[in-house]
């Protein structure tokens, strides 16, 4: 398997080229890279696992009125 440094290299550059072909500016891709994962550490800092807010939402029990379901 590759390192996943790479693989995140590699889609960065893919992410980069993209924004500059549709007509950014490299600079303003490269700013608003640092500005999206500055938001992405102070999101983390305060809530560091969301996966985990998704498990204490309560579970609906799922519906039995499909026509087969029926007696």
């Amino acid at each position: 398997m590759a390192d996943w440094r790479e693989e995140f290299r590699e889609g960065f550059k893919k992410l980069v080229d993209s924004a500059v072909v549709s007509g950014a500016r490299q600079a303003d891709v490269f700013q608003a890279a640092v500005e999206e994962i500055e938001r992405l550490r102070v999101e983390n800092d305060r809530d560091p696992d969301p996966a985990d807010d998704e498990s204490e939402a309560e579970i609906e029990e799922p519906a039995n009125d499909w026509p087969a379901a029926r007696p």
